[in-house]
């Protein structure tokens, strides 16, 4: 493996490698596929708090300033609808509770919060939560048929605006909760929404980028776009549309390019006026509008690959030559090899020099504000990124307590019957003598010494096991792995209590049955045909579980060929045993008319023989009657 390293100076230096390259884009993606793009915003003004959301479907706020946990949320229906965008909403001035009278020299200070965060999901609602509550807000459901890709606030009226893969645009009322408008922006999906600063204008991207009058919800104005997808569009400028002086910018998926559109009157001009150049897929955007001509515009683009770069250009018309970043940000750790470290989001401040940055992994990110020479093409910061990672949450946020528990109290726990959670001794409580034996027992020895056929009254009871003392011992062999006491629960033959048992499992526990059950179904057809009611159970109890595991297929991969096979033999067998029925169906009736043939001429023999037998002793005797009447008549 070839290495290349090179220096800017004493303090800046890089690393290129294919190895390295590879690594970098593996941690720039959560370790996750490459398609799945996991939303980091920082808060607007003040940029106090930064929400994230990681892979295991949990909404995390971080406070920049003290680098803990505020707050954490989990939807109810995380692993069906994935969070696909997070915003944060206009800040919005502080509501005081009845306090304490202010004085005149308070009186004039009027604190911005920013409370409401706007989550868009795959199942296509709109989770709306709020920072100060720590609670959610409301939810906006019936506006799309498909995912949402794209969230965007309105700066004064309280609205919403959402895109989706269904082509349609849905203005939302917070008040209601409900849809105020809903229109057809493009033939495909819509991906990326923007509003003007003074809410006249939104900008939407599918196909095309086009800008939409909210008034009347008409075409303004047309651009050609990006070849795929839009990803990020936001405004430049902060100037009117009739003055030439209104720019926005967007970014779209595998394109290494930023284009700036500008807005002219008497103009229909659809081409881009300015690029900026990137080293991958812009990620997070953000920057630093301009009010004037000669203000110009700050912007921060963090990558694909992990890397920042920092643009200010004065935007006063078009640039034919694609512009360079004014300086680029890289991360790195402090081992032998250095690995780079993937930078999430980055955040302008009013000072040119500060940056704030939030770096590692998506489940913890790591915020740092710094101060960077923008003087300096190549900028490379080295971390020591593991002893950095500390969990921490405020307690006044986090909403369990630890109770203070005695030696005399009970403690009751929700979970599985038969669990108990460990009692924790006073303070004061009494050391442990020397010498005591406090060796537990095993589960086996404990199952051991209980006897399920107890005598009551000298009659002796047949063992009965309850669904949730099955649940107990199906976690417990599982555990163990003890064959004796899964072959005890695996021998009922019952379809109710195995769906009771099935549904009373823990979640950690699906998996490990799963596997169990498949083993087992490699045996004797006698064995399986019991395994095959637990896994039908397994299934129809489990299977929002088991869709969300992201390596289902390596894991039931055995279980599905051998169902797959066994299905193939058993079309084999039934069309053997249909050749069979109508072999033996033909065999059972040629035979029963043989039987009915033979029975007939047997009968018809022995009926003729019969008369014939009957009539000849008749004969014999009317002729021995005869002879004798002749020899009566000779004597007579």
């Amino acid at each position: 493996m070839r290495q290349r390293a090179c220096s800017a100076d004493d303090n800046t230096w890089f690393l290129a490698s294919n190895a390295d390259a590879c690594i970098a884009s593996i941690m720039a993606d959560g370790g996750c596929n490459s398609s799945l793009r996991l939303p980091c915003v920082f808060s607007p003004k003040s940029r106090q708090y930064l929400a994230s959301f990681a892979q295991d479907g949990r909404l995390r706020i971080w406070n920049t300033d003290s680098k803990i946990l505020h707050q954490e949320y989990v939807p109810s229906a995380h692993l069906s609808a994935t969070c696909t965008c997070i915003v944060w909403g206009p800040c919005r001035i502080a509501k005081e509770g009845p306090r304490r009278k202010k004085r005149k020299s308070e009186a004039g200070h009027v604190e911005d919060l920013a409370d409401l965060l706007a989550l868009g999901t795959v199942a296509g609602s709109i989770i709306i939560y709020s920072a100060v509550k720590g609670a959610l807000h409301c939810t906006l459901d019936g506006g799309h048929n498909g995912g949402v890709n794209c969230v965007e606030w309105h700066p004064e009226d309280g609205l919403l605006y959402s895109g989706s893969d269904d082509s349609y645009i849905v203005e939302w009322d917070l008040q209601t909760s409900k849809t105020r408008c809903k229109w057809k922006a493009d033939r495909a999906s819509v991906t990326s929404l923007c509003v003007s600063p003074d809410g006249k204008l939104l900008l939407s991207a599918g196909q095309t980028i086009k800008m939409w009058d909210l008034k009347t919800k008409e075409v303004y104005r047309k651009f050609t776009g990006h070849s795929t997808a839009v990803t990020n569009l936001r405004f430049a400028t902060t100037r009117p549309p009739d003055s030439n002086g209104l720019y926005f910018l967007s970014g779209a998926a595998h394109d290494r390019l930023i284009s700036v559109w500008q807005v002219q009157k008497d103009s229909n001009d659809k081409n881009s006026v300015v690029s900026f150049t990137l080293t991958d897929d812009p990620q997070h955007i953000d920057l630093f509008t301009s009010n004037s001509k000669e203000e110009a515009v700050r912007l921060a683009v963090v990558c694909k690959d992990g890397q920042l770069h920092l643009f200010e250009h004065f935007l006063n018309g078009p640039c034919k030559k694609p512009l360079s970043p004014s300086c680029t940000v890289q991360m790195s750790g402090l081992e032998d090899i250095p690995v780079p470290v993937p930078l999430l989001a980055a955040a302008l401040t009013a000072d040119t020099r500060s940056l704030l940055l939030a770096y590692g992994s998506y489940l913890q990110p790591v915020m740092e504000r710094l101060d960077v020479n923008t003087a300096e093409r190549h900028v490379c910061l080295t971390r020591n990124v593991h002893t950095t990672l500390t969990i921490a949450m405020e307690t006044t946020v986090s909403k369990v307590k630890t109770p203070v528990v005695n030696a005399k109290s009970k403690v009751i726990v929700p979970g599985l019957p038969g669990h108990q959670a460990p009692v924790k001794a006073a303070l004061g409580s009494e050391k442990r003598k020397k010498g005591t034996d406090t060796k537990e027992m095993s589960i086996e020895e404990r199952l051991g010494e209980i006897d399920l056929s107890l005598k009551k009254g000298g009659v002796k009871e047949t063992p009965s096991l309850q669904t949730d003392n099955f649940a107990v011992l199906l976690v417990q062999g599982l555990e163990s792995k003890d064959a004796n006491i899964l072959n005890n629960v695996f021998q009922t033959r019952k379809d109710n209590l195995i769906k009771k048992t099935v549904s009373r499992l823990p979640i950690p526990a699906v998996l490990p049955l799963v596997e169990e059950l498949t083993k087992r179904m490699q045996g004797h057809p006698y064995t399986a045909v019991l395994m095959v009611r637990w896994l039908k159970a397994v299934l129809m109890q489990h299977t929002s579980y088991l869709s969300s595991l992201p390596d289902l297929v390596s894991q039931l991969g055995v279980l599905y060929h051998m169902i797959e096979s066994r299905v193939k033999m058993f079309h084999k067998l039934t069309k053997l045993h249909g050749k069979l029925y109508l072999l033996m169906t033909q065999v059972r009736l040629g035979t029963s008319c043989f039987h009915c043939t033979v029975n007939s001429s047997a009968t018809t023999k022995y009926s003729t023989r019969e008369t014939r037998s009957r009539e000849k002793p008749k004969l014999c005797l009317n002729n021995h009657t005869n002879v004798k009447n002749t020899h009566s008549i000779s004597i007579w």
